[in-house]
């Protein structure tokens, strides 16, 4: 086999590789039926090696959606292994098991094999959040009540669905007949595979134009370059242990202690180029209640994404290939039967906030450090799955609502956006008007809420939504009950909260997690996103800085004198004498 190739070949071949991704992602946006998929971008596509080694992915899609597609072939070679089942040409696979690489339920994976002159060379995936999944409730969000795996919806351990090119109609009907939108989700379903094929096919002729053995040794090339990358970046930290220790709500209206307040702990310890994450602390699994987080599929690529967005900044790093090099130098271990690792059948579908805490524990840990690379502490996420039905059936909706980023040396925090591995986009307001009997009646930004600093917390958002015919809602989020940490001296940001307004006027505040809820026509939901934590003194923030946020009207000038000291004039210049006056007293 060839051992060495041309580096500017291996640079070609780097292009055409992450061409490929992105023509994956485009063409499954283009070919889907949903705005999950078509307008958020919750999907992923990448291609791997024979063994499961990611060579590459879209830029699109969302780290929570390419990171775990290594752990999907994983589980797949793993599970046709127990069954004595071989791989052929023309075969696609269909996987979502949580316990063996996905990261949950409703992330389904679809795997096109590549052959080349025989032999398997490697594997063409698509991920995508799907709609629904066959649970209790309608939606594949907001399943916050789940006693354990079997509650959560379909499972599929590498199931069949092309056998050498001809399709396994029966498990088309499967799907059909168990899942609430159908045509919907199987739409979707279809776009995916159609879309690992091309990716299979692109590849396929990329095999054949270079040949195997330099392509292989192309990509050994690039993962090695990755893996130095992130090598040299760890090398340059001060070897020790960090720690840090954050909580997510759980479940607050629970009467059962244990189930809320939960805390999430990480230790980082750096040796020479090599991190070892350590959840230990972390709380118990949650037996009947899916707050769990698959240590496969969701914990690592909370970790991967933070350490490799604070290390590998791209804003000074440029484009790093993005494939399996970059994780080889670091390991995690999570106890188990802990949130973080826990045992089958523990329930998992709700694990996307307490993931994304997971990730936020790292920045917090590692933030001592490398105090110029993080963000204060971050505003978590929530999804809400809207349902209902007509007299053409039922329908589904998924919104993901933003948080916010904490601030960072030398910016602001990032204002209502997905947050660490989310990276999601929101579904524009048209799009859900003009599809849905939802209306949206507000969309804005928090005000005199973010975390105050130097460089203050990224601002949460405020949506609405009204029901224009009965329905019901379902709510996955945290982040109520503990504020958004500030670092560095900056306060802490502001968590967040959710209000049932009846159509009769009477409002009801909501916890961070709703089970399925009937709702009447007329009836509201508004959410206030959290507001990130703020990056340094407040009393070093520019002045002209202040003035900017209370000319666009995000603080007044009350908050602009109690929380930075800033006295503005008139409404729209700062006294710089006061300002000084009251920043010296202070």
């Amino acid at each position: 086999m060839q051992t060495r190739v041309d580096p500017f070949l291996a640079a070609v071949i780097h292009g055409a590789l992450e061409n490929i991704a992105i023509e994956m992602g485009h063409k499954l946006m283009r070919m889907s039926y949903s705005s999950i998929i078509r307008e958020s971008e919750d999907f992923g596509a990448a291609l791997t090696d024979a063994k499961g080694r990611q060579l590459c992915e879209c830029t699109m899609s969302t780290p929570l959606q390419s990171g775990p597609i290594p752990g999907y072939i994983d589980g797949i070679l793993s599970e046709l292994d127990r069954r004595g089942d071989t791989i052929r040409p023309g075969d696609v696979f269909m996987h979502n098991d949580a316990y063996a690489g996905a990261s949950h339920g409703p992330d389904v994976g679809f795997v096109v094999p590549i052959f080349h002159e025989g032999t398997l060379a490697g594997f063409s995936v698509t991920t995508a959040h799907h709609l629904d999944i066959g649970a209790l409730t309608p939606g594949s969000c907001g399943i916050v009540d789940a006693v354990d795996a079997y509650a959560e919806g379909l499972q599929f351990k590498a199931v069949r669905v092309y056998d050498e090119g001809k399709k396994v109609e029966p498990v088309w009907q499967i799907l059909r007949s168990n899942i609430r939108i159908a045509d919907l989700v199987v739409g979707d379903m279809e776009a995916q595979v159609a879309a690992a094929r091309i990716g299979a096919d692109r590849y396929a002729v990329l095999l054949s134009q270079y040949g195997l053995d330099t392509v292989t040794a192309a990509y050994e090339d690039l993962l090695d370059y990755s893996e130095k990358m992130m090598r040299d970046a760890i090398a340059a930290i001060p070897d020790g242990r960090y720690h840090a220790i954050t909580y997510i709500d759980g479940y607050l209206d629970s009467d059962d202690p244990a189930l809320k307040e939960l805390p999430i702990a990480v230790t980082l310890t750096i040796t020479g180029s090599d991190i070892h994450v350590d959840l230990t602390g972390t709380a118990p699994q949650t037996p009947n209640k899916p707050i769990n987080m698959p240590l496969v599929g969701t914990v690592d690529c909370a970790v991967w994404l933070t350490l490799r967005s604070i290390l590998l900044d791209s804003d000074k790093f440029g484009a790093i290939p993005q494939n399996s090099g970059l994780t080889r130098p670091i390991t995690i271990f999570a106890p188990k039967g802990c949130l973080a690792n826990p045992i089958f059948p523990a329930p998992v579908i709700a694990r996307f906030c307490p993931g994304n805490a997971v990730a936020d524990t790292v920045m917090k840990a590692i933030a001592p450090a490398v105090p110029q690379q993080i963000s204060a502490g971050i505003g978590n996420l929530r999804v809400m799955a809207f349902s209902g039905a007509t007299s053409a059936g039922p329908w589904v909706h998924m919104e993901i609502m933003e948080g916010a980023y904490g601030g960072r040396y030398g910016k602001d925090g990032m204002d209502a956006v997905d947050t660490l591995y989310a990276n999601t986009r929101n579904n524009p307001v048209e799009d859900i008007e003009s599809h849905l009997p939802l209306r949206v009646l507000n969309y804005e930004l928090r005000e005199n809420v973010a975390g105050p600093g130097q460089w203050r917390g990224g601002i949460g958002s405020i949506r609405s939504f009204e029901l224009l015919q009965d329905g019901a809602v379902s709510v996955e989020g945290d982040g109520q009950r503990f504020s958004p940490w500030g670092f560095a001296g900056g306060a802490d940001g502001s968590p967040a909260n959710v209000d049932l307004i009846r159509a009769d006027g009477q409002i009801e505040a909501l916890p961070s997690k709703i089970p399925y809820r009937q709702l009447n026509k007329g009836d509201r939901i508004t959410a206030y996103g959290p507001c990130g934590g703020g990056y340094g003194d407040p009393m070093k923030r520019e002045p002209l800085d202040v003035l900017d946020d209370v000319l666009d009207g995000l603080i007044d000038n009350e908050a602009a004198r109690q929380k930075y000291g800033v006295v503005i004039h008139n409404g729209c210049e700062v006294d710089r004498a006061a300002t000084e006056r009251l920043r010296t007293a202070g």
